[in-house]
Protein backbone atom coordinates (compact mmCIF):
# COMPACT_ATOMS: atom_id res chain seq x y z
CA UNK A 1 0.00 0.00 0.00
CA UNK A 2 1.04 3.30 -0.93
CA UNK A 3 1.80 6.17 2.38
CA UNK A 4 -1.70 7.47 2.04
CA UNK A 5 -4.64 5.36 2.10
CA UNK A 6 -8.30 5.57 1.74
CA UNK A 7 -11.09 2.96 3.33
CA UNK A 8 -14.40 3.83 2.72
CA UNK A 9 -17.26 1.43 4.34
CA UNK A 10 -20.40 0.75 2.51
CA UNK A 11 -23.24 -1.72 3.09
CA UNK A 12 -23.81 -3.15 -0.24
CA UNK A 13 -22.45 -3.88 -3.17
CA UNK A 14 -23.36 -0.94 -5.77
CA UNK A 15 -22.94 1.40 -2.49
CA UNK A 16 -19.38 2.31 -3.94
CA UNK A 17 -20.30 3.23 -7.48
CA UNK A 18 -23.06 5.46 -6.51
CA UNK A 19 -20.74 7.21 -3.68
CA UNK A 20 -17.86 8.19 -4.48
CA UNK A 21 -16.19 6.32 -7.07
CA UNK A 22 -15.08 9.51 -8.94
CA UNK A 23 -13.58 10.59 -5.87
CA UNK A 24 -11.51 6.98 -5.69
CA UNK A 25 -10.80 7.05 -9.42
CA UNK A 26 -8.68 10.62 -8.97
CA UNK A 27 -6.97 10.23 -6.27
CA UNK A 28 -5.63 6.74 -7.52
CA UNK A 29 -4.43 8.48 -10.44
CA UNK A 30 -2.75 10.79 -7.68
CA UNK A 31 -0.50 7.57 -6.05
CA UNK A 32 -3.32 7.23 -3.36
CA UNK A 33 -4.04 3.83 -2.43
CA UNK A 34 -7.95 2.64 -2.00
CA UNK A 35 -9.50 -0.81 0.27
CA UNK A 36 -13.20 -0.78 0.05
CA UNK A 37 -14.94 -2.68 3.10
CA UNK A 38 -17.94 -4.49 1.68
CA UNK A 39 -20.13 -5.04 4.83
CA UNK A 40 -22.98 -7.59 3.36
CA UNK A 41 -23.86 -9.30 0.13
CA UNK A 42 -26.74 -7.24 -0.73
CA UNK A 43 -29.19 -10.82 -0.74
CA UNK A 44 -31.97 -9.02 -0.06
CA UNK A 45 -32.03 -6.80 -3.10
CA UNK A 46 -34.56 -6.46 -6.04
CA UNK A 47 -33.28 -7.14 -9.94
CA UNK A 48 -34.55 -3.55 -11.29
CA UNK A 49 -33.13 -4.37 -14.61
CA UNK A 50 -35.72 -6.06 -16.22
CA UNK A 51 -33.17 -7.15 -19.46
CA UNK A 52 -31.01 -9.27 -16.29
CA UNK A 53 -31.44 -13.00 -15.83
CA UNK A 54 -29.86 -15.23 -13.55
CA UNK A 55 -27.94 -17.62 -14.55
CA UNK A 56 -29.91 -21.23 -13.27
CA UNK A 57 -28.70 -22.27 -9.73
CA UNK A 58 -27.40 -18.69 -9.64
CA UNK A 59 -28.38 -16.57 -6.43
CA UNK A 60 -29.00 -12.55 -6.13
CA UNK A 61 -25.97 -12.66 -3.91
CA UNK A 62 -23.88 -14.88 -6.23
CA UNK A 63 -24.34 -12.30 -9.25
CA UNK A 64 -23.33 -9.27 -7.08
CA UNK A 65 -20.68 -10.32 -6.01
CA UNK A 66 -19.46 -10.49 -9.41
CA UNK A 67 -20.49 -7.12 -9.86
CA UNK A 68 -18.68 -5.76 -7.13
CA UNK A 69 -15.78 -7.37 -8.74
CA UNK A 70 -16.30 -5.70 -12.17
CA UNK A 71 -17.07 -2.42 -10.37
CA UNK A 72 -14.21 -1.85 -8.34
CA UNK A 73 -11.81 -3.17 -11.19
CA UNK A 74 -13.55 -0.02 -13.17
CA UNK A 75 -13.46 2.50 -10.16
CA UNK A 76 -9.46 1.81 -9.22
CA UNK A 77 -9.56 0.02 -5.19
CA UNK A 78 -6.58 -2.09 -4.69
CA UNK A 79 -8.04 -3.62 -1.82
CA UNK A 80 -11.63 -5.39 -1.54
CA UNK A 81 -12.57 -6.56 2.06
CA UNK A 82 -16.45 -8.62 2.40
CA UNK A 83 -17.21 -8.93 5.79
CA UNK A 84 -19.37 -11.52 4.65
CA UNK A 85 -22.61 -10.45 7.02
CA UNK A 86 -26.02 -11.18 4.90
CA UNK A 87 -28.30 -8.06 3.47
CA UNK A 88 -30.74 -7.29 6.53
CA UNK A 89 -32.94 -6.11 4.11
CA UNK A 90 -35.53 -3.03 4.41
CA UNK A 91 -37.02 -2.01 8.00
CA UNK A 92 -39.77 -4.18 9.22
CA UNK A 93 -38.89 -7.04 6.24
CA UNK A 94 -38.66 -10.76 7.08
CA UNK A 95 -34.82 -10.82 6.20
CA UNK A 96 -34.43 -8.23 9.67
CA UNK A 97 -34.99 -11.14 12.10
CA UNK A 98 -32.44 -13.45 10.54
CA UNK A 99 -29.64 -13.78 12.96
CA UNK A 100 -27.15 -13.55 10.23
CA UNK A 101 -28.40 -10.21 8.87
CA UNK A 102 -25.76 -7.70 9.35
CA UNK A 103 -28.12 -5.46 11.67
CA UNK A 104 -28.27 -8.52 14.12
CA UNK A 105 -24.98 -9.12 14.46
CA UNK A 106 -23.17 -8.22 18.15
CA UNK A 107 -21.62 -4.68 17.16
CA UNK A 108 -18.66 -5.60 19.50
CA UNK A 109 -18.00 -8.47 16.80
CA UNK A 110 -18.51 -6.14 13.43
CA UNK A 111 -16.47 -3.21 15.23
CA UNK A 112 -13.59 -6.33 15.83
CA UNK A 113 -14.01 -6.88 12.15
CA UNK A 114 -13.43 -3.51 10.57
CA UNK A 115 -10.55 -2.82 13.36
CA UNK A 116 -8.39 -5.85 11.92
CA UNK A 117 -8.65 -4.31 8.86
CA UNK A 118 -7.95 -0.71 9.64
CA UNK A 119 -4.89 -2.20 11.41
CA UNK A 120 -3.60 -4.09 8.77
CA UNK A 121 -4.14 -1.44 5.76
CA UNK A 122 -3.30 1.60 8.21
CA UNK A 123 -5.68 4.02 6.13
CA UNK A 124 -5.30 7.97 6.58
CA UNK A 125 -8.90 8.24 5.85
CA UNK A 126 -12.09 6.21 6.75
CA UNK A 127 -15.28 7.32 4.71
CA UNK A 128 -19.13 5.76 5.40
CA UNK A 129 -22.53 7.31 5.97
CA UNK A 130 -23.78 9.72 8.12
CA UNK A 131 -25.43 9.39 11.60
CA UNK A 132 -28.87 10.61 10.32
CA UNK A 133 -30.48 9.04 7.33
CA UNK A 134 -33.51 10.19 7.31
CA UNK A 135 -33.74 9.81 3.39
CA UNK A 136 -32.62 6.29 3.03
CA UNK A 137 -33.12 4.51 6.87
CA UNK A 138 -31.74 1.19 5.47
CA UNK A 139 -30.86 -0.77 9.15
CA UNK A 140 -27.29 -2.17 7.00
CA UNK A 141 -26.20 1.80 6.21
CA UNK A 142 -27.07 2.63 9.73
CA UNK A 143 -25.33 -0.35 11.34
CA UNK A 144 -22.17 0.64 8.73
CA UNK A 145 -22.10 3.80 10.55
CA UNK A 146 -21.91 2.42 13.54
CA UNK A 147 -19.16 0.51 13.04
CA UNK A 148 -17.07 2.97 11.40
CA UNK A 149 -17.67 5.50 14.03
CA UNK A 150 -16.54 2.86 16.84
CA UNK A 151 -13.81 1.29 14.68
CA UNK A 152 -12.10 5.08 14.02
CA UNK A 153 -11.92 5.25 17.81
CA UNK A 154 -10.91 1.59 18.86
CA UNK A 155 -8.91 0.92 16.20
CA UNK A 156 -6.13 3.45 18.05
CA UNK A 157 -6.85 2.01 21.42
CA UNK A 158 -4.06 -0.09 22.51
CA UNK A 159 -6.44 -1.62 25.19
CA UNK A 160 -9.15 -2.01 22.49
CA UNK A 161 -9.07 -5.50 20.72
CA UNK A 162 -5.09 -6.37 21.69
CA UNK A 163 -5.19 -9.33 19.80
CA UNK A 164 -6.41 -7.84 16.32
CA UNK A 165 -2.31 -6.26 15.80
CA UNK A 166 -0.61 -2.82 16.06
CA UNK A 167 -2.99 0.19 16.92
CA UNK A 168 -3.37 2.78 14.11
CA UNK A 169 -4.26 6.25 14.32
CA UNK A 170 -7.13 7.54 11.48
CA UNK A 171 -6.22 10.75 10.98
CA UNK A 172 -10.28 11.81 9.54
CA UNK A 173 -13.14 10.37 9.52
CA UNK A 174 -15.61 11.45 6.69
CA UNK A 175 -19.12 10.61 5.60
CA UNK A 176 -20.20 10.78 2.18
CA UNK A 177 -23.04 13.38 0.97
CA UNK A 178 -25.66 13.85 -1.65
CA UNK A 179 -26.87 17.51 -1.07
CA UNK A 180 -30.43 18.57 -1.96
CA UNK A 181 -28.88 21.54 -4.25
CA UNK A 182 -27.40 18.58 -6.38
CA UNK A 183 -30.96 16.87 -7.25
CA UNK A 184 -32.72 20.18 -7.67
CA UNK A 185 -29.84 21.05 -10.50
CA UNK A 186 -30.29 17.98 -12.28
CA UNK A 187 -34.32 18.25 -11.83
CA UNK A 188 -33.98 22.06 -12.81
CA UNK A 189 -31.75 20.78 -15.95
CA UNK A 190 -34.56 18.22 -17.27
CA UNK A 191 -37.41 21.20 -16.79
CA UNK A 192 -35.28 23.48 -18.86
CA UNK A 193 -34.76 20.71 -21.65
CA UNK A 194 -38.69 19.87 -21.30
CA UNK A 195 -38.04 16.40 -19.64
CA UNK A 196 -40.01 15.01 -16.78
CA UNK A 197 -37.65 15.23 -14.22
CA UNK A 198 -37.29 12.46 -11.57
CA UNK A 199 -36.18 13.99 -8.98
CA UNK A 200 -39.71 15.78 -8.32
CA UNK A 201 -40.41 13.38 -5.80
CA UNK A 202 -37.59 13.39 -3.78
CA UNK A 203 -37.43 17.56 -3.56
CA UNK A 204 -40.92 17.77 -2.61
CA UNK A 205 -40.37 16.11 0.43
CA UNK A 206 -36.94 17.40 1.73
CA UNK A 207 -37.33 20.11 3.82
CA UNK A 208 -34.12 20.59 4.92
CA UNK A 209 -30.21 20.29 3.24
CA UNK A 210 -27.32 17.98 4.61
CA UNK A 211 -23.89 20.23 5.21
CA UNK A 212 -20.97 19.21 4.17
CA UNK A 213 -17.60 20.24 4.73
CA UNK A 214 -15.63 18.90 1.89
CA UNK A 215 -15.61 18.84 -2.18
CA UNK A 216 -13.94 16.82 -4.50
CA UNK A 217 -13.61 18.20 -8.40
CA UNK A 218 -14.30 15.51 -9.94
CA UNK A 219 -14.14 16.40 -13.66
CA UNK A 220 -12.67 14.01 -15.74
CA UNK A 221 -13.95 10.67 -13.39
CA UNK A 222 -17.60 10.95 -13.88
CA UNK A 223 -17.64 8.30 -16.59
CA UNK A 224 -15.98 6.13 -14.05
CA UNK A 225 -18.83 6.26 -11.90
CA UNK A 226 -21.04 5.41 -14.92
CA UNK A 227 -19.32 2.88 -15.91
CA UNK A 228 -18.97 1.36 -12.31
CA UNK A 229 -22.70 2.29 -11.68
CA UNK A 230 -23.54 -0.38 -15.10
CA UNK A 231 -21.62 -2.88 -13.88
CA UNK A 232 -24.02 -3.90 -11.13
CA UNK A 233 -26.26 -4.94 -13.95
CA UNK A 234 -28.97 -6.38 -11.39
CA UNK A 235 -29.31 -3.16 -9.80
CA UNK A 236 -28.77 -0.08 -12.38
CA UNK A 237 -30.78 0.08 -15.61
CA UNK A 238 -28.56 1.64 -18.07
CA UNK A 239 -31.90 3.65 -19.27
CA UNK A 240 -32.75 4.52 -16.25
CA UNK A 241 -33.91 8.56 -15.78
CA UNK A 242 -32.60 8.59 -12.42
CA UNK A 243 -29.14 7.84 -13.20
CA UNK A 244 -28.94 8.79 -17.22
CA UNK A 245 -31.80 10.87 -17.88
CA UNK A 246 -29.85 13.51 -19.58
CA UNK A 247 -27.07 13.21 -21.79
CA UNK A 248 -23.73 12.27 -20.47
CA UNK A 249 -22.36 15.61 -21.71
CA UNK A 250 -24.97 17.37 -19.88
CA UNK A 251 -24.85 15.68 -16.80
CA UNK A 252 -20.93 15.28 -16.30
CA UNK A 253 -20.79 19.32 -16.39
CA UNK A 254 -24.07 20.50 -14.28
CA UNK A 255 -22.37 19.46 -10.80
CA UNK A 256 -19.03 18.00 -11.39
CA UNK A 257 -18.25 17.61 -7.46
CA UNK A 258 -18.74 14.49 -4.72
CA UNK A 259 -19.21 16.12 -0.83
CA UNK A 260 -18.41 14.85 2.46
CA UNK A 261 -18.70 15.96 5.99
CA UNK A 262 -16.01 15.66 8.53
CA UNK A 263 -17.11 13.85 11.05
CA UNK A 264 -13.84 13.58 13.39
CA UNK A 265 -10.36 14.61 12.90
CA UNK A 266 -7.03 14.51 14.56
CA UNK A 267 -5.09 17.06 12.07
CA UNK A 268 -7.32 19.90 13.21
CA UNK A 269 -11.16 21.51 13.38
CA UNK A 270 -13.95 19.74 11.54
CA UNK A 271 -15.97 23.09 11.04
CA UNK A 272 -13.53 23.28 7.39
CA UNK A 273 -14.06 24.04 4.14
CA UNK A 274 -11.81 21.82 1.96
CA UNK A 275 -10.98 20.67 -1.87
CA UNK A 276 -8.99 17.82 -0.50
CA UNK A 277 -9.48 15.05 1.89
CA UNK A 278 -5.78 14.99 2.98
CA UNK A 279 -5.77 18.66 4.09
CA UNK A 280 -4.10 19.24 7.17
CA UNK A 281 -2.43 16.17 7.02
CA UNK A 282 1.54 15.89 6.87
Amino acid sequence: MNQRVIMTVHAHPDDESSKGAGTIAKYRDLGVSSVLVCCTGGEEGEIHNDKVVLEPGESLGERRSKELDAATAIIGYEVVERLGHRDSGMPDMEANKRPDAFWNIPLEQSVGELVALVRRYRPTVLISYPDAQHEYPHPDHLRAHDITLAAFDAAADPSAYPELGEPHQVAKLYYTVWPVMQSRLLHEKHLELGLKSPYEERLAWINRDVPFTTSIDIRGYQAVRDNALKAHATQIDPESPWWFGLTEEIRHNIHPYDHYRLAKSRVGAIDVEETDLFEGIE
